[in-house]
């Protein structure tokens, strides 16, 4: 009698511990996160990534109930980073025929126009990208202006990371500085170039993305996706791009 209720106490107890197994959540997704320091859509400050793309990106991965975490690098490692990772992404990623098959895109996360910067004073007669045929333009290394322009026959000079371009342009190293800009940028006067550099001429308007590793489940990014969409139709990213607007118009 006793061996048979202890028998009846195990399978009890058993089947307790399995409901339990199966009550139990499944983890939050996690997502390994880089990008590069372009602002205002990526910049540290006091030792977060912050901007206007990272906060977008922030919200949504709350939303979605997604934890994260978002590290600056060089943009050739952030790049990297993202193809070799199997829960990485990276931004801001533009999204060009050649990159379209190695990742899943979330967003848009920005908008960003290309311009040629050029030094204030030098006269410029730039209305069309054949224009700046044979001078010297500054981009870095894997970034997609960098392959427009090369591909296109331009000539080219890259450095290692973006910020290096303007000083090179003061010290007339190169003649044009191929940049990204957006409203809300403040590169120039946080720097002290705003009396010195320019935009001379704007060569391309692309969208720019969260580019996920192959690997990141399409469920997810599907639902990443949803989230883009309601952050825009709720206002809440517009309300981020103000912020960072206003704060750029104040310096």
């Amino acid at each position: 009698m006793r061996f048979r209720q202890l028998c009846i106490g195990l399978v009890i107890l058993s089947g307790s511990l399995s409901s339990t197994t199966r009550a139990a959540p499944p983890a939050a997704p996690y997502l390994s996160i880089t990008t590069e320091s372009s602002a205002p859509s990526s910049m540290l400050e006091d030792g977060r990534v912050v901007g206007i793309a990272t906060d977008k990106i922030r919200v949504v991965m709350e939303r979605a109930g997604v934890t994260h975490d978002i590290t600056l690098l060089p943009w050739k490692r952030a790049y990297a980073a993202a193809l070799q990772q199997a829960n990485g992404c990276v931004y801001s990623a533009t999204r060009t025929p050649e990159r379209e098959a190695l990742f899943k895109w979330v967003g848009p996360t920005d908008e960003a126009q290309w311009v040629l910067m050029g030094r204030v004073d030098r006269a410029w007669r730039i209305t069309n990208l054949e224009d700046a045929r044979g001078l010297r333009i500054g981009t870095y290394a894997g970034d997609a202006r960098d392959t427009y322009l090369r591909s296109r026959g331009h000539v080219v000079d890259t450095s290692p990371h973006d910020m290096l371009n303007p000083p090179k342009l003061l010290q007339g190293r190169i003649d044009l500085w191929a940049a990204s800009w957006r409203a809300g940028s403040d590169v120039l006067v946080r720097n002290g170039w705003d009396k010195q550099i320019v935009p001379v001429f704007v060569f391309n308007r692309v969208a720019v993305y969260l580019a996920c590793n192959l690997a990141v489940p399409d469920a997810l990014v599907k639902r990443l996706n949803a989230e883009f969409e309601t952050i825009e139709r709720d206002g809440t990213a517009r309300a981020i791009e103000r912020r960072y607007e206003r704060r750029a118009s104040s310096r």
